[in-house]
């Protein structure tokens, strides 16, 4: 295989899939790989803003995107998903699984359909794409596979509870499918954000001292996810400095842990969020 040249992105040429690709984090990630000479497939259970965000992002004559229907839950409609990718675009890179959805509310007062629906889309969706793109890229013993986990999935936040429990689970099952494929030739990372400006996050209730320190664009974390392909580190924080504040924070007795969440924020962020804005959210999720 022939090194690119110097002037060429490394990325030039590859071909990345995208879940939940038409708004957020999905979309900043494409216009990012997009910039870095990757041809891009975009999923989405929105149809039309899929097919939309793809035009939009496809502006310049030079990108090579393409939107295309995904419903995450669907085992065969992912299949059909990376098999329309590798007919149009060629033989999958990198699949990136991002589609998410973050309700908030106390656990108490969910309901146990949409307990199912966090499940489904934030965890058995991530398995569904991890098993398929694997299967693919062990056959060619090349590939990356990155999963979106979240600041949640190292620690518990009042109002997200189940949320919490799926992003827990895309960590650990992450860092094992990692030691299971790193010796064939597949590579597999999390890559978990904080709160991210988007409208799935918005309405965090927090000291606002501490937001620039927890809080990043799509644009950042679409940047993060770009480098992790580059460079194949297994686990990646965004911004980089809350690893360290995650870390240092877990060394502390528990009743310590429970002050600095109270002073940071934690406890209130998710648990007394900013109503109008999270009705906004969840009327979306009820599809109104």
């Amino acid at each position: 295989m022939t090194s690119a040249p110097k002037d060429e992105h490394p990325l030039a040429g590859k071909v990345v899939a995208i879940t939940g690709g038409a708004r957020g984090i999905g979309r900043a990630t494409a216009e990012a790989f997009l910039g870095a000479g990757a041809a891009v497939a975009i999923g989405d259970i929105d149809v039309e803003l899929v097919a939309k965000t793809a035009v939009e992002l496809g502006a310049d004559p030079a990108a090579r995107i393409i939107g295309l229907p995904l419903n995450v839950i669907d085992r065969d409609s992912f299949a059909a998903f990376l098999d329309e990718v590798e007919q149009q675009l060629g033989p999958l890179d990198v699949l990136i699984n991002n589609a998410g959805i973050m309700p908030t509310g106390l656990f108490a007062d969910e309901d146990e359909a949409m307990t199912d629906r966090i499940l489904d889309i934030n965890l058995r969706g991530v398995i569904h794409g991890s098993r398929l793109a694997t299967k693919r890229f062990l056959a060619r013993g090349s590939g990356h596979l990155i999963n979106i986990a979240s600041l949640a999935g190292t620690q518990g936040f009042p109002g997200l509870a189940t949320y919490c429990a799926s992003k827990h689970a895309v960590v650990g099952f992450t860092s094992a499918l990692h030691l299971e494929l790193k010796e064939h030739g597949v590579r597999v990372s999390a890559v978990l954000p904080g709160i991210v400006r988007t409208e799935l996050s918005a309405g965090a209730n927090m000291p606002g001292w501490i937001e620039p320190m927890t809080t990043v664009d799509p644009e950042d974390v679409a940047q993060a996810i770009v480098r992790t392909v580059v460079r194949g580190k297994p686990m990646v924080t965004v911004p980089r400095r809350l690893a360290a504040i995650i870390k240092s924070a877990q060394l502390l007795p528990y009743r310590a842990q429970l002050g600095v969440a109270r002073i940071t924020g934690a406890t209130t962020a998710y648990a007394q969020p900013n109503p109008e804005i999270r009705e906004k959210y969840h009327r979306r999720l009820r599809g109104e």
